[in-house]
């Protein structure tokens, strides 16, 4: 068995790795709330399904952190992130364009996580980031897939019907 000190975390990627792991999680309450303005006010229950779907993605990988801080013997602190203040997300391509915003942020974050693992020569640390950001990776892909095929939707749309207005923009709940 390893000895205690030797399994402990430096406090800087501690820390990284509560905020990584709370971004996840409101990622996942971005992605819930979409599926359900996508579900109840737009009639759109394919889309809010792709939603539900991305939110439970994230939230499996959020859980993925505590436990590698639980195997690192480190305590547990996820700072609380204020929920989504959106109540209307605009069409399915301003969504995506939303979520793509929350992506690349989380990407920036993990590759962050990635570099201070590296300086602090925390090697498990690394492994285990190797794998997020393959998943990370992944994930973005999608992301950009869906909305490069949304945007072709809605200008395919456009052009049958040249006189639709599209739906405004996404506003703040008020």
């Amino acid at each position: 068995m390893e000895s205690l000190g030797h399994n402990l975390l430096s406090e800087e990627c501690r820390v990284a790795i509560h905020h990584v792991a709370s971004y996840k999680l409101h990622i996942s309450d971005a992605y819930l709330s979409m599926a359900c303005y996508y579900k109840q006010h737009m009639g759109a229950p394919l889309f809010a399904a792709f939603f539900e779907d991305q939110a439970e993605v994230k939230r499996e990988h959020a859980k993925k952190f505590p436990r590698y801080l639980r195997k690192r013997e480190s305590k547990i602190f996820l700072p609380v992130m204020k929920r989504p203040d959106i109540d209307n997300w605009g069409t399915e391509v301003q969504a995506l364009e939303s979520a793509r915003e929350l992506e690349n942020k989380l990407t920036n974050l993990l590759l962050n996580l990635k570099t201070m693992a590296s300086t602090k020569e925390e090697t498990d640390l690394l492994h285990f980031m190797g794998k997020c950001l393959g998943k990370q990776k992944r994930s973005t892909g999608y992301m950009e897939h869906q909305l490069v095929y949304h945007k072709r939707l809605e200008k395919q749309a456009q052009e049958e019907d040249p006189f639709k207005k599209p739906a405004q923009g996404s506003g703040k709940a008020t």
